[in-house]
C-alpha cells in the first residue's frame, strides 16, 4: 500500500499524507543536511518491506533470514520513533510495535536454535574418537585385551 493504491486508494492517499510528514523529520536527513523527497522515502520503505518479507518467507538460507529480519527491525524502530516524533497516536503507531515485537521474537528463537546446534555439534565432537586410535570399531573391553 505504500507503493501502489491498487489494493487500497484510500489507505494509500493517507499513507502518502503521512509520509509527507515522516519525511521531514528524518534524523539522518536532518543530521546531512539532506532534504528525501517523501515520495522516494515512502517507495524505499515500502520495496524494503516487500523484498525482506519474501526474504523470510521463501528464501532457506538462515543468514538471509537473519539479514532481512534484521532491516525489517531497524526499519520498525524507526517507524516507531518517527511516530512518537511526530505524536502520532497509539493506533497509528501500533502495526509498528507489534511487528517490532514479532521480528524481535524470531530473532531470539533463531538464536536459540543457533545455540543449540553449537551445543549438539560440540557434543558430537566430544563423542567422536580421535583421529589416531586405532581400535575405533572395537569395543572397549575387547580393546584392553589386545
Amino acid at each position: 500500500m505504500k507503493i501502489t493504491p491498487y489494493i487500497s486508494r484510500e489507505l494509500h492517499k493517507d499513507l502518502r499524507q503521512e509520509y509527507v510528514k515522516y519525511a521531514k523529520i528524518i534524523p539522518l536527513a536532518r543530521w546531512l543536511d539532506v532534504k528525501i523527497p517523501s515520495k522516494w522515502y515512502r517507495r524505499i520503505v515500502g520495496g524494503l518491506e516487500i523484498v525482506c518479507g519474501i526474504a523470510l518467507t521463501f528464501i532457506p538460507h538462515r543468514r538471509t533470514k537473519q539479514l532481512a529480519n534484521w532491516i525489517l527491525l531497524s526499519l520498525m524502530i524507526a517507524a516507531i520513533s518517527l511516530h512518537w516524533a511526530v505524536d502520532d497516536k497509539l493506533e497509528r503507531s501500533a502495526p509498528a510495535l507489534v511487528f517490532f515485537f514479532m521480528l524481535t521474537c524470531r530473532l531470539v528463537v533463531e538464536w536459540q536454535i543457533e545455540r543449540q546446534d553449537k551445543a549438539e555439534a560440540a557434543k558430537a565432537s566430544a563423542k567422536a574418537p580421535s583421529v589416531g586410535s586405532t581400535h575405533s570399531n572395537i569395543p572397549a573391553k575387547l580393546a584392553k585385551n589386545d
